[in-house]
């Protein structure tokens, strides 16, 4: 079964292009906050990383969800789009001066600190402002995550958060600061992770961190556990929406949070993956001595994720209904690792055909350069059609 794509009007724009089906969007939307509605004190907030087109934004922004930021510049974006500061979280283990001030200047809601040398920068910072700066401690609970090495970012040896051993000191050292008020703990283990024991290994480290706190009369008002949340890159029709029922109902068992506590989500592959798709233009089918390849205009350049990460992409002739044949998908960037797919099985393809990669709403637009002096994908939403 292939994806519903406005295939005439498409044929009137310069491919590639990203386009985002926004009714996907809005359901998705709609099931976070239904079920994250279901459990007293879960805020969930949007990884802006995942996808920033300002109309995607905007429709996040609209269903009432936070922001998550990693830098400056998303922290400009989600503004720009309507997210109210005080729901914005800021996060990264390399925050700069002129970030950390904007945030300050702004009044986010907090940073999540990944060590000591950068609480004492934005305590200094703070108190230049003569502002003070809300904080959460991002521990790395050396928990695993089935997922790609290259993804897992709860682990010891990951350059994220602070070591568990050192999260007392740290939220003593905190104390002292005049301008710092420490808020919670931050966690996040990974990204495209489908196991829902993995989520259950870690509210079980918080759950012993929490107890050790309390132990020396720390009181945590804020929990932050990350995203993480996958989704199905070889169905994408067939579960459009994650079990988000699941993986919300995984944390309000396992989690044991204390009278008061917030829970805060930072999700992002998981709300805007399934709605996008890159679209592609058939340029070439070229026959070589062993295989038979589909040469396209859309390179690395447009969507990295497969020569990064040899990732899976679902693809689909969107223009063709003839019979099934097999070719390696590949760009027309000048390395070898460009290519989409090998040996894909899609509908017989000819120069001109559309060709759709799915599920490239996230870490697709977002990650796009312009090496080979190409230009960078646009991206549209249904609306645009």
């Amino acid at each position: 079964m292939k994806g519903t794509f406005p295939i005439d009007k498409f044929q009137e724009i310069q491919t590639p292009f990203y386009y985002y089906d926004t009714n996907v969007l809005r359901q998705t939307l709609k099931t976070i906050n239904e079920e994250a509605g279901k459990h007293e004190g879960f805020e969930v907030h949007y990884a802006v990383k995942a996808n920033a087109n300002p109309k995607v934004l905007n429709i996040i922004c609209q269903a009432g969800l936070g922001a998550d930021c990693v830098s400056g510049g998303e922290i400009q974006a989600a503004i720009k789009a309507g997210f109210p500061a005080s729901k914005i979280v800021y996060a990264g283990v390399g925050k700069s001066d002129w970030e950390i001030n904007l945030g300050l200047e702004k009044g986010i809601f907090c940073f999540n600190v990944e060590s000591i040398p950068e609480l004492e920068i934005i305590n200094e910072l703070a108190e230049k402002q003569n502002k003070i700066a809300q904080v959460c401690f991002r521990i790395n609970p050396d928990v695993g995550a089935h997922t790609h090495a290259n993804i897992t970012t709860g682990l010891a040896e990951n350059k994220f958060g602070i070591a568990m051993r050192d999260m007392e000191s740290v939220i003593e050292e905190a104390a002292k600061m005049k301008n710092i008020q420490f808020l919670g703990l931050h966690f996040h283990i990974g990204s495209q992770i489908l196991d829902m024991g993995d989520f259950e290994a870690l509210c079980n480290r918080i759950n012993e961190l929490q107890n050790q706190l309390e132990a020396h009369h720390i009181v945590v008002k804020n929990i932050n556990v990350g995203g993480g949340l996958g989704i199905d890159y070889n169905h994408p029709n067939r579960q459009p929406i994650p079990d988000f029922k699941d993986y919300f109902d995984t944390y309000a068992k396992k989690l044991k949070l204390r009278n008061g506590q917030k829970l805060h989500f930072e999700l992002g592959r998981a709300v805007v993956g399934q709605m996008g798709s890159l679209i592609t233009k058939t340029l070439y089918i070229k026959q070589g001595t062993a295989k038979q390849f589909a040469i396209v205009d859309a390179g690395m350049t447009d969507l990295i994720r497969p020569a990064l990460y040899q990732a899976y992409h679902k693809i689909e002739n969107i223009s063709s209904d003839e019979p099934v044949e097999t070719y390696d998908v590949v760009g027309p960037i000048c390395e070898s690792s460009d290519v989409f797919g090998k040996a894909v099985d899609i509908n017989k393809a000819h120069r001109g055909d559309l060709i759709a990669l799915r599920s490239a709403g996230a870490y697709g637009e977002i990650m796009a350069s312009q090496y080979n002096c190409r230009q960078l994908p646009k991206g549209y939403i249904t609306e645009d059609f």
